[in-house]
């Protein structure tokens, strides 16, 4: 079975195979990462669609993330994330490599030799809070600031990226020190990504962003971040559902301190 790129003109089969694998269908999510990624994968061979899938996005050159590492039910075990992983693998370049992973995709990554070096927890519900007086509403006048920053305190290139959030998104809103942005998926809204030089600006256009959303809200929060966990919980967050952040090759780059919240776990 051939490895080929996929396009935009995938997008259909990439939910159909999502929804296969009792995955949110996620047309929104998908739709970006075809486009802003090398997105691979290969043709079930009875003509019904993908048999498998799997992203590469790159960050400048030093840092890359997998994924969407899907495979249909009717083709699992049969090595195909395997061998679509060591495809994108080789198209990182020696990058360092990060994703994150369920429990089922762990022991794969594991086999090609990624570590865990921590994780985040998926919170849902509707924020309660007050509008912080702290941030405002961005434009993309303060896009050069915002990717200016970004560089610095996530440590690499996704201007390309950014770049993106006021198309794909639902929000985007700037502090002294700091940014964030959210984007309508399928049945919330996602608070990703946030940067700030420290929590208390963060917990600004965290719960600034909520506010303007005033639904259902998403946040991936990093697990070590206990005082910023214990305080989205106290304000509504619950229904926590983790992940492991993985690596391959070197180290993480940027300010980890800094980095609140992912764009989404697919873009890290």
């Amino acid at each position: 079975m051939t490895i080929r790129r996929l396009t935009q003109e995938d997008l259909d089969d990439c939910t159909r195979l999502a929804k296969d694998r009792g995955w949110p269908p996620e047309r929104h999510k998908w739709s970006l990462l075809l486009e802003v990624g090398e997105a691979y994968g290969i043709d079930a061979p009875d003509g019904d669609g993908l048999a498998s899938t799997n992203i590469l996005t790159c960050y400048g050159d030093d840092h890359a993330v997998i994924s969407m590492v899907l495979t249909a039910s009717r083709y699992a075990r049969q090595g195909l994330a395997r061998r679509l992983m060591e495809h994108v693998m080789e198209r990182a370049g020696g990058r360092t490599v990060s994703l994150f992973a369920t429990d089922n995709g762990r022991p794969l990554y594991e086999q090609m030799g990624f570590r865990v070096v921590g994780g985040v927890v998926k919170h849902t519900g509707v924020f309660a809070g007050e509008p912080s007086g702290r941030t405002r509403p961005a434009t993309e006048a303060d896009l050069d600031e915002i990717v200016k920053l970004d560089a610095e305190l996530f440590g690499t290139d996704r201007s390309a990226l950014l770049r993106r959030m006021f198309d794909f998104g639902e929000r985007v809103r700037v502090a002294d020190g700091g940014f964030g942005h959210c984007w309508r998926n399928d049945d919330n809204t996602v608070i990703g990504p946030v940067v700030a030089r420290d929590e208390e600006t963060a917990r600004a256009l965290i719960g600034d962003l909520a506010l303007d959303v005033g639904g259902e809200v998403r946040m991936d929060l990093d697990g070590a971040m206990d005082g910023l966990v214990a305080w989205a919980v106290a304000h509504g967050m619950g229904n926590p559902w983790g992940t492991a952040r993985m690596v391959y090759g070197g180290d993480l780059p940027g300010e980890r301190a800094c980095q609140f919240l992912p764009f989404m776990q697919a873009l890290g």
